[in-house]
């Protein structure tokens, strides 16, 4: 992986991630299609049979859990509905992995302590017609902004998910990869003139490089060198939370690609949304926040990998930093 997108590495990453999954539900005597083992309900599935695997013997009661999880998937997750997008990529209605992995993230938002300030939570969504047209209008704003990570992105995208509530903004889970979620108000304007459409595009490059990141890290080389111990927690721009330098390593790449879509929206006159204040805005504090990254994540550049080190040469010359 590297930080300018690639469709064809995209997709082999996804075909070896499948092909874990099916192994994993294969070794407790379940079988399912190479196009079923890449949805996220069939993949967290999968991760529950790894589970079940390193506890013993799978007992009787946990496998009909499993069981029933993919047919489940089978009859309303991996359905032939077309996709309201043109990639195959679907526009997930709620259910219960989505469900499931919305409760395990909220759990990592940091306490802010009682108080207007504090979290109420977050729920997945159902896409309402008004939502899905602005969705297609990200789509289309990359496909032509942007065609290589519109291309990747339509390979390693499987379901968007909305948010509701102030909870959480956006995230992605390994335990249900292909999937990611946003909260529905990017698909609106913000208040500083950043058309919903640009909001969503970026909410889509933001989520599809952590999917990409995930995958490449499990199924190519890993960016990080194996440490001792847990390693340093470190500052990041985008949390308020110390994070791990997987953290920040990936906060790294999101920001990287983020810069590179607002710098092609400026090139096309701010994507000819007629909001270049707004676009050079963000684009600023992008570049701002990616250079932030940059800088620390060369204070631990002994912890990279070959693999991890090129990743940062990308990052920096995205940002324009020297390192």
């Amino acid at each position: 992986m590297r930080v300018e997108p690639d469709a064809r590495e995209g997709a082999e990453e996804r075909s070896a991630l499948a092909l874990m999954a099916r192994t994993a539900l294969e070794r407790v005597g379940l079988e399912v299609s190479p196009r079923e083992a890449a949805h996220p309900s069939v993949v967290e599935a999968a991760h529950i049979a790894q589970h079940v695997l390193r506890t013993g013997p799978p007992a009787p009661e946990r496998l009909t859990r499993l069981t029933g999880m993919l047919d489940r998937a089978r009859s309303d997750g991996t359905d032939t509905r077309p996709s309201a997008l043109p990639w195959p990529t679907g526009l997930a209605a709620p259910g219960p992995h989505l469900e499931r992995s919305v409760a395990r993230a909220l759990k990592s938002v940091p306490d802010r302590g009682a108080g207007a300030g504090a979290p109420r939570g977050s729920s997945v969504a159902g896409w309402r017609a008004p939502e899905e047209e602005a969705a297609r209008s990200a789509v289309a704003l990359l496909e032509s902004a942007w065609p290589g990570v519109a291309g990747e992105l339509s390979t390693v995208l499987v379901q968007i998910a909305l948010l509701d509530g102030p909870g959480i903004d956006g995230f992605t889970d390994f335990t249900v990869h292909g999937a990611v979620f946003v909260r529905r108000d990017r698909l609106a304007p913000d208040a500083d003139g950043l058309p919903g459409p640009v909001r969503f595009a970026e909410a889509l490059v933001h989520e599809g490089a952590h999917t990409r990141c995930n995958a490449a890290s499990v199924a190519d080389r890993p960016f990080l060198r194996p440490l001792e111990e847990s390693g340093p927690m470190v500052a990041t721009p985008l949390r308020l939370d110390p994070r791990p330098l997987t953290g920040l390593f990936q906060q790294m790449v999101v920001l990287a690609r983020s810069v590179l879509l607002y710098r092609r929206l400026l090139v096309r006159e701010a994507g000819g949304v007629g909001a270049a204040p707004a676009v050079r805005a963000r684009h600023d504090r992008l570049a701002h926040s990616a250079a932030e990254a940059v800088r620390t994540m060369t204070l631990h550049r002994d912890t990279l990998t070959e693999h991890g080190a090129a990743m940062l040469e990308d990052a920096a010359e995205a940002a324009r930093v020297r390192v």
